[in-house]
């Protein structure tokens, strides 16, 4: 198995990829805690519409008369939920997919990746938007039918998790199969065919281990693309719907309501800075993890 050790050790020595984790755990945090420290009466509708900001309400109020800081913490938990969730399903069908092409390689390999290719030629924006189009009224219909109407609310965030993470996970499985490729021919993998080990015993006791590493920095790489997309979808008004929040749905309700003569311009700075600071502290962390874990490519960087 692959020493972790000094890979955790250069992360530590790497300044950047540390305050990017520290801003990352303040973010999450304030979006667990946050919305329970604030008044109660923060997330109801009121007159106190398009209030600026001022002590009371430090990031203003909506057009309904919200407490905009509230709405900005609860899309935190929506698109960090989303990102980290619909990551986790790329990681899922990409490692998967890309370990077992990687290792049967052969014509399987070769098929394998010609429907990857496939999939990465067509639109993915579109693809996107015709199947959530598609998957959300049997989804629906589905919770509704079955008992679990409560779910029916959330429907679209279930939906935006499976589907981006459907999307995503093409470079993943590019990367791990190339990984396997590159193992499967080492000394360490021979030797345990030769005493008679099963595959599964290869794959998962000495292939996954020497994976890891790779595997959780373009996991971490994964999180920022797939927050970008679940809010671009939420801003097209496919994506989160009312009352729910996340940071593409406060930036379009912003870009509804900011015109020449009336700039509401505290309904569009605040969520674009809590999302653009997340986007950037995740790229920061996921650059210090991959020059940890994967110093070559550090050096190919530098060239």
């Amino acid at each position: 198995m692959a020493d972790l050790r000094s890979p955790w050790a250069k992360l530590r020595r790497n300044p950047a990829a540390i305050t990017a984790a520290a801003i990352l755990l303040a973010i999450a945090a304030l979006a667990i805690a946050g919305p329970e420290l604030l008044p109660a009466n923060s997330g109801a509708v009121s007159r106190q519409s398009f209030l600026s900001p001022s002590w009371a309400h430090p990031f203003g109020t909506d057009l309904n008369g919200r407490d905009l800081l509230y709405r900005v913490l609860l899309g935190a938990q929506i698109s960090l939920l989303v990102g980290i969730a619909g990551a986790s399903v790329s990681f899922l069908v990409g490692t998967t997919y890309g370990l077992i092409a990687g290792y049967l390689g052969g014509r399987v390999d070769s098929l394998m990746m010609r429907f990857v290719d496939i999939l990465y030629a067509i639109p993915r924006l579109i693809f996107l938007l015709v199947l959530i189009s598609a998957v959300d009224p049997i989804l629906r219909g589905f919770l509704a039918t079955h008992g679990l109407p409560a779910l029916v609310g959330y429907s679209k965030i279930l939906i935006l998790i499976a589907c981006l993470g459907c999307t995503e996970w093409l470079t993943m499985a590019r990367i791990i199969r190339g990984q396997v490729l590159s193992l499967k021919s080492q000394d360490f993998i021979l030797a345990a065919r030769s005493i008679g080990q099963s595959h599964a015993n290869i794959l998962f006791q000495h292939l996954l281990p020497n994976l890891v590493g790779v595997a959780i920095v373009y996991l971490t790489l994964t999180v920022p693309s797939v927050i970008l997309d679940e809010s671009f979808l939420s801003f097209l008004g496919v994506g989160v719907q009312a009352p729910l929040a996340s940071w593409g749905l406060l930036l379009s309700d912003a870009a509804q309501v900011i015109n020449p003569i009336k700039g509401y311009w505290w309904l569009l700075l605040f969520p674009a800075a809590a999302m653009c600071m997340t986007l950037l502290a995740l790229n920061f962390l996921g650059d210090g993890l991959r020059d940890a874990f994967d110093p070559r490519s550090k050096l190919g960087h530098d060239k």
